[in-house]
């Protein structure tokens, strides 16, 4: 997925979790939408360095948006709107071989009560394939080397999603959870279960129904955020 200019500043501070202030290269003190609901757990130290994407949309209460952030020498994108496109563009490339064969994509679609499935893939031979979305950007210094974890904070969404993807396996249909992990630091992904231990418990109900999990890490730089290799999921 390719990015619009960016522009570099440092982190003043995040607040009411969509709002971060941000002092840009030439002084400026600008305040940045943040489309990311979560805990942002080590991702939020003042000082740090930040891009962020402008919008010349004049219906828009905030100019810019805050796209990427840099920890030591890795580079984690923090915009939760952007994995969508990112892995749909991937496999449309067929980039993700796991999700190969299928003649059509959409996005979007109604599934289950009231929730939209991220990608539906389809093919006339092959049925369908449900593919559920999750962005994963924690990685605590304090736990394993290069482990990347889900979720970040508790969440109620996400534990219902796994069990209407478990619905579809028993209706015949394949369901696959595809995280993925927006950063350039880490070699495998584990749930997070001492912080929401209920997603967990629901997580081990729906691989046990059939669920499939895939994820993979990104190649981040300031131009673009694309897919790049599968990480094994740890025990």
């Amino acid at each position: 997925m390719n990015l619009s200019p960016l522009i570099h500043g440092r982190l003043i501070v995040r607040y009411k979790r969509f709002l971060a202030d941000i002092e840009l290269d030439n002084g400026e003190i600008v305040t940045a939408h943040c489309a990311n609901p979560g805990a942002m757990t080590g991702l939020k130290e003042p000082g740090m360095e930040v891009w962020l994407s402008v919008s010349d949309n004049p219906k828009r209460k905030l100019k810019y948006s805050w796209e990427i952030c840099k920890v030591g020498d890795a580079m984690v994108g923090i915009n939760t709107a952007h994995p969508n496109s990112i892995v749909a563009e991937a496999i449309e490339a067929g980039h993700i071989p796991e999700l190969t064969g299928y003649a059509n994509l959409k996005r979007e679609v109604k599934y289950g009560k009231n929730s939209r499935i991220d990608i539906l893939l389809s093919d006339p031979l092959r049925g369908a394939c449900y593919v559920e979305i999750k962005n994963v950007h924690l990685k605590r210094d304090d736990a394993v080397p290069g482990l990347a974890e889900f979720p970040d904070t508790v969440t109620v969404r996400g534990a219902k999603h796994l069990d209407e993807m478990a619905q579809m396996v028993a209706h015949g249909h394949r369901a696959v959870m595809f995280y993925l992990v927006q950063r350039t630091d880490c070699n495998r992904f584990a749930l997070a279960a001492d912080i929401d231990p209920n997603y967990a418990a629901r997580f081990a109900l729906a691989t046990a129904r059939g669920v499939e999990v895939i994820c993979y890490d990104c190649d981040i730089d300031t131009d673009q955020i694309t897919v790049r290799r599968p990480l094994c999921l740890a025990s």
